[in-house]
């Protein structure tokens, strides 16, 4: 169906380089890969199955919360003798 050899690969980089220039190339490359992998899940139905690895990976990532992150009585005390300080 199509013939492309070497010399045409090399004629289409040099036109696609033309158009975007050489700093455009990585996100035309990154842009065309994502398409083209979105397009593979969606015939695939992978879609769903990467959603859920990554909400997985977020939740077991996310740091739970300890008696460290809450403020302690110390710190609630000097900010109400602030505000009385202001007021």
């Amino acid at each position: 169906m199509f013939d492309l050899g070497v010399p045409e690969l090399i004629i289409i980089l040099l036109v696609v380089v033309m158009i975007f220039g050489v700093g455009k190339l990585p996100e035309v490359g990154a842009g065309l890969g994502k398409g083209i992998r979105e397009f593979k899940d969606a015939l695939t139905g992978r879609s769903d199955d990467r959603a859920e690895i990554a909400a997985r990976s977020r939740a077991s990532s996310e740091p739970a919360a300890t008696h460290a992150d809450a403020p302690s009585e110390g710190r609630a005390e000097t900010a109400s003798k602030e505000e009385a300080r202001v007021e």
